[in-house]
C-alpha cells in the first residue's frame, strides 16, 4: 500500500512507516480540488450540476485529480492516499483515501455493457461477511443500496470484537466502482459527508479494450504508468489488507 499525505503547503511530512519500501512520487500540477459535504460534482470541470462518480467521457477537464491509471481521484487538505499492492503480482489493486480517522477504499471493475453488477456483488459481500462471523444490513443510502456491516476484528486484549464498515457502489458505463468506508465515517453521518463527496468526484477511465465482467481495472502509483494488462479478479476478503509500500508528501 502506498501512502501519500496531501497537507497544507509547507507542512512537514510525517515519518515513514518502519520497514516500508519507499518510492518518490512527482508532485501534481495545480492545487488539489476541495471535496466536502456540499460537493455535487468535480471542481473546475464544468459539471457542477452533475452527480458522480463519473466516466471520463462525462468530464471535459480532469482538473487536479491524481492520476492512478483507471481512476482519477480528488483530494482535500490533510488527506492521505494509500495504494494497495498485491504481493504476488506486484500490481496496484486499490486506493484508499484516509482523512481524520476515517477512510474510503475504492476499486474499479469491468462490467457488462447493459447490466450493472452492484446488486450481485452486494449480495456476495453480505454472504462473505456473515460467513466470517460478522453481520450486515442492506439499506438505502446516498448512492443507492449499500451495506452497513460489522466486521469481525481482534481487540487489543485478544478478544473477538467487531468494527463498522459501509460498502457503497456505483454502476457506470461498462464499469463498476466499489467503495468501503471505515472508521468514524462508517457510523457518523456528518463525518461521512467529506468521504462521500470524494467518492462522487472520482472519475473512472475504463479504456476501450474488451474485458470480462468483474475484471479488476489496472491502477498505477501516482506519476507512473503501466501497460493496460487485465488483472485476475481478487478473492473478496473484507478483513484482509495487503502489504504496504509507503510514500508520504
Amino acid at each position: 500500500m502506498a501512502l501519500f499525505r496531501r497537507g497544507p503547503k509547507g507542512a512537514d511530512a510525517t515519518a515513514q512507516a518502519p520497514g516500508a519500501e519507499t518510492e518518490s512520487a512527482p508532485a501534481q500540477d495545480g492545487a488539489a480540488p476541495t471535496a466536502g459535504a456540499d460537493s455535487s460534482g468535480p471542481e473546475g470541470d464544468g459539471a457542477a450540476d452533475a452527480v458522480g462518480p463519473f466516466d471520463v467521457s462525462e468530464v471535459p477537464e480532469l482538473g487536479a485529480r491524481v492520476d492512478l491509471g483507471a481512476l482519477r481521484v480528488p483530494g482535500v487538505a490533510g488527506m492521505e492516499l494509500r495504494m494497495e499492492v498485491d504481493q504476488k503480482t506486484n500490481r496496484v489493486t486499490g486506493a484508499g483515501l484516509a482523512l481524520e480517522g476515517s477512510a474510503l477504499q475504492v476499486q474499479a471493475f469491468a462490467a457488462p455493457r447493459t447490466d450493472g453488477i452492484w446488486d450481485e456483488i452486494r449480495a456476495e459481500i453480505a454472504d462473505s461477511i456473515v460467513k466470517q462471523g460478522g453481520s450486515v444490513d442492506d439499506v438505502p443510502g446516498p448512492f443507492g443500496r449499500e451495506l452497513l456491516a460489522r466486521l469481525p476484528a481482534r481487540t487489543p486484549d485478544g478478544r473477538t470484537g467487531h468494527r463498522p464498515a459501509r460498502f457503497i457502489g456505483h454502476d457506470g458505463p461498462r464499469w463498476f466502482l466499489r467503495g468501503v468506508i471505515s472508521g468514524k465515517a462508517a457510523v457518523d453521518v456528518e463525518e461521512a459527508k467529506t468521504l462521500e463527496g470524494l467518492f462522487r468526484q472520482i472519475v473512472v477511465v475504463r479504456g476501450d479494450d474488451a474485458r470480462p465482467p468483474r475484471d479488476l481495472l489496472s491502477l498505477t502509483l501516482p506519476g507512473k504508468r503501466q501497460p493496460e494488462t487485465p488483472v485476475a479478479p481478487p478473492t473478496f476478503d473484507p478483513l484482509n489488507r495487503g502489504p504496504e509500500i509507503t510514500e508520504i508528501r
